[in-house]
């Protein structure tokens, strides 16, 4: 049996494999409409979510399976004191696989650690989202035709975004790319992060004015600023708006560069870029259900 908890449980090969799949799906998905017929997930969300929770169950619907769960911590058993290793117990007696959101870091661990069923990861706090990962890459690949000899900026709240921090250090794995960090000061990536960008001898820049750096990018990887990481209300409201994507921006943009965001969006990204064929952040919540059903199958060991 086997987990996904850190996109770097998969290696580079694995990865290939996963989104080659993934692709399969897309072209050919009345193939795997049956997949998983009689087969459960258990979505448990002790965090809101809307985009990784329905594309999770969306995914293991598309392959012909049921789902259960919850989607707040309010309406499971943890409101009355249960621990999460007695919940995952409870769950692997009524799912087949399943996917978890926690606000605390390591909670992914501990599910996998009491779990008789596979469990995927679909956020531990401000630490790891390997799914949303998964997605970033088999985007990129899908539309660049390939993962590397790419620069990609990364723009926004670098801090706290787990989304940032897991993307990061898959593609520190890949050859030839270049990062340009883009966040005010007081966001700017841990150090952890750069250090793990060094000791892969990968290039990066750090600034702190997207203008300067957007006709050098082949990637623009926007985050919002986000108000449930702050301890200091104060600190959110004069940060919040420091980076916003617009039509003017986009001007100075490569014609093949690709907009990604992780969504939800809140004003980082003008709606007047949705048009912009560059802005590819929709598609690329679809390829999120695409890469999750070849996941699901992965871990499953469901042969089509």
């Amino acid at each position: 049996m086997r987990h996904l908890l850190s996109p770097l449980d998969m290696s580079v090969e694995e990865l290939d494999s996963l989104f080659d799949l993934a692709n399969d799906i897309e072209k050919n998905p009345d193939k795997y409409k049956d997949a998983c017929r009689n087969k459960k997930i258990a979505t448990l969300f002790y965090e809101p979510s809307t985009r990784t929770r329905l594309s999770f169950e969306a995914a293991m619907i598309n392959l012909g399976g049921q789902v259960l769960g919850f989607s707040e911590a309010a309406s499971s058993s943890a409101a009355k004191g249960e621990s999460l290793a007695d919940t995952i117990k409870v769950v692997s007696c009524y799912a087949d696989i399943c996917a978890m959101r926690h606000p605390k870091e390591g909670s992914a661990l501990v599910a996998a650690n009491n779990a008789n069923i596979p469990v995927i990861n679909a956020g531990d706090g401000g630490h790891q989202h390997p799914t949303q990962t998964l997605t970033d890459l088999l985007t990129i690949r899908s539309l660049k035709g390939k993962l590397g000899g790419f620069t990609i900026g990364l723009c926004g709240d670098l801090k706290f975004g787990r989304t940032v921090h897991s993307l990061i250090n898959a593609l520190l794995r890949y050859d030839d790319i270049k990062f340009v960090l883009i966040s005010p000061e007081e966001l700017k990536v841990p150090d952890y992060i750069r250090d793990a960008i060094e000791e892969a001898g990968c290039e990066y820049e750090e600034v702190t004015n997207l203008d300067d750096v957007m006709g050098d990018l082949d990637i623009l990887y926007m985050t919002r600023v986000q108000r449930e990481r702050f301890f200091n209300e104060e600190d959110y409201i004069r940060l919040k708006d420091s980076f916003i994507l617009t039509k003017d921006k986009m001007k100075e943009a490569r014609e093949d560069m690709l907009v990604l965001h992780p969504l939800p969006r809140v004003n980082e990204i003008s709606v007047k870029v949705d048009k912009d064929p560059r802005a590819v952040y929709f598609k690329q919540a679809q390829y999120g259900v695409y890469v999750r059903m070849a996941l699901i199958l992965k871990l499953m060991e469901v042969e089509v």
